[in-house]
């Protein structure tokens, strides 16, 4: 597909946003590495850090054939402003409770992203998409084995997930913040849009929690948490980045 200068500007924007949620969200992933409740949720989540690392690098990759800098540069040197992630990847892991909805909503998202754009007229974002949906149901499935088992667990693991749900819940919302130009990506065919997204999600998170025994108020939330796409970020961003990008910048020339 050839693109003219405006759709290739929607595309690059579509692009950044759900690169940055996965470089961000497998960094804050990586931070249960050894903190594990159970050795066998360390391992998981850190293993989903590297496939959210591996499928960000992909459309970092990408992006660099549209003409934008190599992935390293794009990952390591952007000013906090710069990043298009969404609010919820950027919170702090909290206790494990809070991680582990942050990956069922998030994920579940995810695989609905991926599972639209592996149909959308830019053939290299579908072949992208197609690649690593794949791996992304691995990821949904372990999340929801887990809300199931806690939610229908005893009392007190019921009422601690529904704790967690009623407190992550409002900030996926910013997840489906609307796109700039987003309207080209639809009458292109490269993208639904995020409203659509939503709407998926929602009947999607609907049916699941539904099975976990968990409450879902369906009162739209007063703030939904938007901004991130726009370079408006939570205070948790910036000593994130600082982190992340701590050794890249001891040496930005060195050869790994």
């Amino acid at each position: 597909m050839n693109l003219n200068p405006e759709t290739l500007s929607a595309v690059k924007n579509l692009i950044y946003s759900t690169a940055d949620d996965h470089l961000v969200l497998g960094h804050r992933n990586s931070e249960w590495t050894g903190l594990g409740p159970i050795l066998e949720e360390d391992i998981a989540f850190s293993s989903m850090a590297q496939d959210k690392l591996g499928q960000a690098l992909a459309l970092y990759q990408l992006l660099n054939k549209l003409g934008e800098r190599d992935p390293d540069t794009i990952a390591f040197t952007r000013k906090e402003n710069e990043f298009r992630c969404c609010h919820l990847t950027e919170y702090p892991i909290g206790d494990y409770g809070f991680s582990l909805m942050r990956h069922f909503l998030f994920d579940e998202a995810a695989l609905l992203r991926f599972d639209m754009l592996s149909n959308s007229g830019f053939t290299e974002l579908s072949h992208i998409a197609k690649k690593f949906r794949g791996e992304i149901k691995y990821h949904v499935m372990h999340a929801e084995e887990w809300i199931k088992q806690l939610g229908n667990g005893n009392e007190e693991s019921n009422r601690r997930i529904q704790i967690m749900f009623d407190t992550v819940y409002p900030l996926a919302h910013g997840i489906f913040e609307p796109l700039e130009n987003e309207n080209i990506l639809i009458e292109n065919k490269i993208y639904e849009g995020e409203n659509e997204l939503e709407q998926r999600w929602r009947v999607r998170i609907g049916k699941i929690v539904k099975d976990a025994n968990i409450i879902l108020n369906e009162t739209e939330p007063k703030d939904k948490h938007y901004g991130g796409r726009r370079g408006m970020h939570t205070e948790y961003l910036k000593p994130l980045l600082l982190e992340m990008t701590e050794v890249f910048s001891i040496d930005p020339n060195a050869e790994w």
